[in-house]
């Protein structure tokens, strides 16, 4: 139950960043915070990571939700089953894309402002699907091979 809080949390601090940037600033405005390095800076994405698949909105909402709805049976019914590794990342994953959703079926578009200079800018539900995946990674490397190897042995 927790890792439906952990997904509405997301989401939840994912809009409310958009929705501060969205009124507080304006479109392409830079703030730096650390002049050269690190600003905020409004921008409108119509692709997907790293602004590929400029203006295929249709295929991105049709692609993400369907990937969602993968994920959230996926977990709803191994609710018990899974490790929470594997919850926490798929949680992450889940919170990000929803957020990300959000933007494209209300606006058209996904607000970014993370600004590193020498990166693409990005949001806070593109953290939440990146740390997600890197958590996947992790589990399905690491820490899956050890349960299974612990299976088998008592098997």
């Amino acid at each position: 139950m927790i890792y439906y809080f952990i997904i509405l949390a997301l989401i939840g601090i994912d809009q409310i960043s958009k929705y501060f940037v969205k009124t507080g600033m304006d479109y392409n405005q830079s703030i730096p915070l650390i002049d050269g390095i690190f600003h905020l800076t409004y921008i409108r994405n119509f692709g997907a990571a790293f602004s590929i698949l400029q203006g295929k909105q249709i295929f991105l909402i049709v692609i993400t939700f369907v990937t969602l709805a993968v994920i959230l049976i996926f977990m709803i019914q191994r609710r018990k089953k899974n490790h929470w590794m594997l919850s926490l990342a798929l949680s992450f994953i889940e919170g990000g894309g929803f957020g990300n959703l959000i933007d494209r079926i209300r606006l058209g578009y996904v607000v970014d402002f993370f600004d590193f200079r020498v990166f693409p800018v990005f949001n806070v539900a593109d953290i939440c699907v990146c740390c997600g995946c890197g958590l996947l990674v992790y589990y399905l490397f690491f820490v899956q091979p050890k349960i299974e190897a612990k299976r088998g042995l008592e098997g």
